[in-house]
């Protein structure tokens, strides 16, 4: 996908904007409607620019004009026999804003996210109960259901960027929705006992409480695959098959491992399940960070301007 970006600027910054926009390679087409915004006041300038454009263009909006209003927007195709060159060599990434507007969509502790985790909670907590297919599909539904990836990214992206607020959010957000998850995964387990479809020998004997609590290096490795891929994702603008990388990593299984144990007065099983989700949690902050990192070296080398 390509990038239109629709700039409402005041229009005595138009003239010097477009000339410094239109000698841009990545910029293929350039249009203006003179009056066009009404808020802020002035001229609206359509760019469609190619990926790795658009951080230029940004770059140089912000730098001469004083004030500005930008939309980006996805491109399905330009069609410019003068760019088809240019336009096939086009790269796959997103912009820091784009980043930082999904996660933020993602991690609002609303009543949508909140639920979505405690949904995610009993279906981990039935897995730990069972076996086989069974179990894969419980952690895999759970993992795909909980938005419980973006979060901790959050809190990675405010590190490499510098950004209290991202770090903030990102850490509120995980803290709220990890809280739901082990308290609904805790009293889903009481609900399995209380009808008989699950004891506690289900749980204490469950394979997948041992490797949680004693993962070998292959295991971590799954789970470090699993971080940087959800990194590069994000960073790559392929944000609907985010949740493989969740699938990879075991937060879900440990989160629901750290409930059902402290229902069942288990403490030190409580504690195995919180440092395997601890390893997971630092794994995707500080591969988040690193391929952030290399990103901004490499890719941006800007600030966003969010």
């Amino acid at each position: 996908m390509h990038r239109a970006l629709s700039i409402a600027v005041p229009a005595a910054s138009t003239d010097r904007l477009l000339a410094d926009l239109a000698p841009l390679d990545a910029v293929i087409a350039l249009s203006v409607s003179r009056g066009a915004s009404v808020k802020p006041p002035g001229d609206v300038i359509v760019a469609h620019v190619l990926n790795d454009g658009a951080d230029e263009v940004l770059r140089r909006v912000e730098a001469l004009c004083p004030q500005f209003s930008v939309a980006t927007s996805e491109v399905s195709a330009i069609l410019d026999p003068d760019a088809h060159d240019r336009v096939l060599r086009d790269v796959d990434e997103a912009l820091w804003e784009e980043i930082a507007a999904g996660l933020r969509h993602q991690i609002r502790v609303t009543p949508n996210f909140l639920g979505l985790m405690a949904l995610g909670g009993v279906l981990a907590s039935v897995g730990m109960t069972t076996g086989g297919t069974p179990q894969v599909l419980a952690f895999v539904a759970a993992s795909i259901i909980s938005p419980g990836f973006e979060p901790i990214a959050k809190v990675a992206l405010g590190l490499v960027l510098r950004q209290r607020v991202a770090l903030k959010l990102g850490a509120q957000a995980a803290l709220a929705g990890y809280a739901v998850f082990v308290l609904t995964a805790g009293l889903t387990f009481l609900l399995l006992r209380w009808t008989g479809a699950a004891t506690a020998d289900d749980f204490t004997g469950n394979a997948e409480l041992g490797r949680l609590a004693h993962p070998t290096a292959a295991e971590v490795l799954f789970s470090a695959a699993g971080a940087l891929a959800g990194a590069v994702i994000m960073s790559a603008y392929r944000r609907s098959v985010i949740a493989g990388a969740l699938v990879a990593l075991v937060l879900m299984p440990a989160a629901a491992t750290v409930g059902i144990a402290l229902t069942l007065g288990r403490p030190d099983l409580a504690a195995e399940g919180l440092e395997r989700f601890g390893l997971d949690a630092l794994l995707v902050v500080g591969l988040c960070s690193l391929v952030f990192g290399i990103k901004q070296v490499a890719v941006h080398r800007r600030r966003p301007l969010l």
